[in-house]
């Protein structure tokens, strides 16, 4: 029996018509005046960053706001919240491969690159944290000279392997779903150059049947192995908190509630991103209304479920009877940061409630909205998360507000830039859509429209 839903891909398009529409974006860029402005903002960010990092190494992490008791603060909320960013990337690509969901087609390149960024963006953290980052090689096992090894109880041990584990398993993920597109645009270069570029990277693919088995059997079995990754490395980061016995981290519900918070700041952040995609490179015939409802329907299903994290944790605080994790519940809700608190909830679900309309879901303006909402919102909770527990310590006498510097936000916007300057390389040189993906599923619906 055919299927009833309304086609992924409009149907009066052809396979060759996929083809030059997304390979005409890296041979023929479409967008180029406002992709080098991009560039060339990024590219100040990323300055900013060299500067920022510089001078922290020079005079140390003193010139951050950080203090005591407040000495976790800029560096791992924003480790936290760029981790989070990348996790829909995995979740897009690896898991709705798993599960057949044919939309993810359209989305899942870019959002793998996204990933590959945000990761690299996070693990700067932790080594600039570190105070002597150039030692940084002594949280690997190496064979060394005086016999000392790691100590692997350590959060920092959990961040290394973590990080690492993420990064390579989507780095090759990633690199081995690219590989048919890279042959099609390498066919499709005019200039040699292009042709030389591309071929390197196709890995001499030609598209037979042995190939497309290898192929087939080796992306399987890399999403199987990203899948598990989504879950175990946010679980792995809410453990730093959850596992110390300070008020408001110490908690079960932290591996789950970190989980469900990083994939509805992924997807937001996959929304925004693929509907400027889609609109200064004009595929609007390859990311379609029904690809924009079916994300933001996902964005939806996953801030509810955050929103359910939020009303435990607060149920959980209360039923423990703990005086002191009553005490910081209150104080998110009417202490000197309580801005950020219900900042959090302002930005991440007021907004959201919109997405129960077709008309706001298949918004391009009002989608990128919301989707911009939440990614603030989950940097407000971030924040509330860190400094709310560690402002007020056990003792009263160890009170102290924490207040960022110039270099605190230098760094950050810093890291903003070294986000979206490879982001940017990358989806001007490289099919930021997935061309053979999306021409199995035409075809398959065409034929499915014909039989029917």
């Amino acid at each position: 029996m055919a299927s009833t839903s309304p086609p992924i891909l409009p149907l009066d398009q052809s396979l060759h018509d996929v083809s030059v529409e997304i390979g005409r974006v890296p041979l023929r860029f479409p967008a180029r005046v406002p992709w080098l402005i991009a560039f060339l903002f990024s590219l100040g960010l990323l300055l900013l960053f060299v500067v920022s990092v510089t001078w922290l190494l020079t005079w140390g992490v003193g010139v951050w706001g950080l203090n005591i008791p407040v000495n976790w603060a800029f560096a791992i909320h924003l480790y936290v919240w760029w981790l989070g960013l990348g996790h829909a990337g995995t979740l897009i690509s690896a898991m709705l491969l798993l599960m057949g969901q044919d939309w993810r087609n359209s989305l899942n390149r870019f959002a793998e690159a996204m990933t590959l960024c945000a990761v690299v963006c996070a693990g700067i953290y932790p080594i600039i944290h570190l105070g002597r980052p150039w030692f940084f090689y002594w949280m690997f096992p190496y064979p060394a000279t005086m016999g000392v090894w790691p100590q692997f109880r350590s959060p920092l041990e959990w961040d290394i392997w973590a990080v690492l584990t993420y990064l390579t398993v989507s780095l090759l993920f990633w690199y081995i779903g690219l590989v048919p597109d890279l042959a099609t645009v390498r066919d499709r270069a005019k200039k040699r150059g292009w042709q030389v570029f591309f071929g390197i990277f196709a890995l001499g693919w030609r598209g037979s049947a042995h190939h497309w088995a290898r192929w087939q059997k080796a992306y399987r079995t890399t999403a199987a192995i990203a899948v598990p990754l989504v879950v175990s490395v946010h679980s792995e980061v809410s453990l730093l908190f959850a596992s110390g016995q300070v008020p408001g981290w110490h908690s079960t519900i932290f591996p789950p509630y970190f989980v469900l918070g990083a994939a509805f700041s992924g997807f937001a952040m996959v929304a925004m991103i693929a509907l400027v995609v889609r609109h200064f490179f004009g595929l609007k015939e390859i990311v379609t209304d029904r690809h924009m409802d079916v994300l933001a329907k996902v964005l939806l299903a996953s801030g509810l479920m955050t929103a359910y994290g939020y009303v435990f944790e607060v149920f959980d605080a209360f039923y423990s009877g703990g005086e002191r994790e009553i005490a910081t519940t209150y104080d998110r809700f009417f202490g000197i940061y309580a801005w950020s608190y219900w900042g959090a909830i302002l930005f991440n679900f007021v907004p959201l409630q919109g997405l129960w309309f077709r008309r706001v879901r298949r918004s391009p303006v009002l989608l990128f909205l919301i989707g911009t909402s939440v990614v603030i919102g989950m940097w407000l909770e971030r924040y509330m998360i860190l400094v709310t527990s560690l402002y007020k310590d056990f003792l009263v006498s160890s009170f102290g507000e924490y207040h960022t510097t110039f270099w605190d936000w230098g760094t950050y916007l810093g890291t903003i830039g070294l986000f979206f300057t490879p982001f940017l390389l990358f989806i001007r040189y490289i099919p930021s859509i997935s061309i053979f993906e999306d021409k199995e599923v035409l075809a398959r619906e065409k034929r499915e429209a014909r039989d029917g």
